[in-house]
């Protein structure tokens, strides 16, 4: 045994009592099982009702499971709008988890989440840029790339910016992300003056945030990325863990602690691009699951991680199946019902980092 694994047994965030072990199986089990009722129950809501069964015994028959084969509409219904978009969701709420509870053990602060920070709104000027120039030198995917870049280099400046003394400090952090913020939406505001009405149209699409335009090929260009970002961010959680103790402590115990934040960071913007590509500006989802995954069942990040992006998956499913029956038939953007239901999480939680430091002074 290495004096890596002897320090990781010996971490708190690795020993948790037995009631947050059993916390820890008992939330994936529920995750689970919310998201094998969630997906045929939002496959079959909509504005061509489809029932439960008539939905399984459609999917029991394309994987040769038995079942039945429905009637023209309703298989065209379900496998060319509904499912290409529940698998969207779930890749991409998967990757805001995931990123979201990334952030927050690179910077080694519970504020730290994609869009809180401005990464989402780096990685949509990427996307904005390409529609609103035409570009299209890497074809289909020339969005995702000019996100990824975009993304990349944000989350390189808000690591620098957030910097001082050898820490993270949470107040540059927030700082950095609303002026990273604000200079993002001045840099779409004037794509938008200067753009035709077609380029109008999507870039409203990016700022707003939805999934009413999936498709199968939409959700293969996001799979690679989104795949690569959730198996390799599992490989980092015994270092995070010892990150947690602090950089000096990390370093003692054979952790690289500067490469790890690189690749990490690289990790990030890959999990957040894929989604902004995509899906456009969905914000809070990396800030709120995580923390209450912590919350419930510790900080150690063998299980956070994973479960942050089954739970990510979890929600972002549940939010797009009520942006588009709340109001129907109208559809609610997306972007604009998570920001209203993780704003208020996100002031409780930034007065409760606040009274448990004392005051950011």
């Amino acid at each position: 045994m290495t004096v890596l694994d002897k320090a990781v047994e010996q971490a708190p965030a690795e020993t948790p009592p037995h009631g947050r072990r059993s916390a820890a199986w008992l939330l994936t089990a529920s995750m689970v099982v919310a998201l094998l009722v969630l997906v045929p129950v939002a496959a079959g809501i909509g504005a061509y009702p489809v029932p439960v069964g008539d939905v399984l015994a459609s999917v029991q028959h394309r994987v040769g499971l038995g079942g039945t084969e429905l009637d023209r509409v309703a298989e065209s219904v379900l496998w060319n709008v509904r499912f290409p978009r529940i698998v969207l969701a779930l890749l991409i709420g998967a990757s805001l988890g995931c990123a979201g509870a990334l952030m927050q053990g690179v910077f080694g602060n519970p504020l730290a989440e994609p869009g809180v920070i401005g990464i989402s709104a780096g990685a949509a000027v990427g996307a904005v840029a390409a529609i609103a120039l035409g570009l299209s030198f890497f074809g289909t995917w020339t969005v995702s790339v000019c996100a990824f870049v975009a993304g990349l280099a944000t989350v390189l400046l808000v690591y620098a910016m957030s910097r001082e003394g050898g820490r993270t400090e949470v107040v540059t952090l927030i700082l950095t992300g609303i002026a990273l913020n604000a200079f993002a939406g001045a840099v779409i505001g004037l794509f938008l003056f200067f753009a035709d009405a077609a380029a109008i149209q999507q870039i409203t699409f990016w700022q707003l945030g939805s999934l009413a335009q999936a498709t199968w090929p939409k959700v293969l260009a996001v799979l690679p990325c989104a795949v690569i970002g959730l198996v390799v961010a599992p490989l980092y959680s015994r270092r995070l863990d010892l990150l947690a103790l602090g950089e000096r402590p990390a370093r003692h115990l054979g952790v690289d602690v500067e490469r790890m934040r690189i690749a990490l960071i690289v990790v990030i913007a890959l999990l957040t691009a894929a989604a902004v590509s995509v899906a456009g500006i969905i914000s809070f989802v990396g800030l709120v699951v995580p923390h209450l995954l912590r919350m419930s069942a510790g900080p150690g990040h063998r299980f956070l991680i994973p479960g942050s992006a089954l739970l990510g998956a979890v929600v972002l499913l549940a939010a797009d199946l009520a942006a588009r029956t709340v109001a129907s038939p109208a559809e609610l953007p997306l972007g604009v019902l998570t920001a209203l239901l993780g704003s208020p999480f996100f002031f409780w939680l930034l007065r409760r980092t606040r009274r448990r430091q004392g005051g950011w002074a």
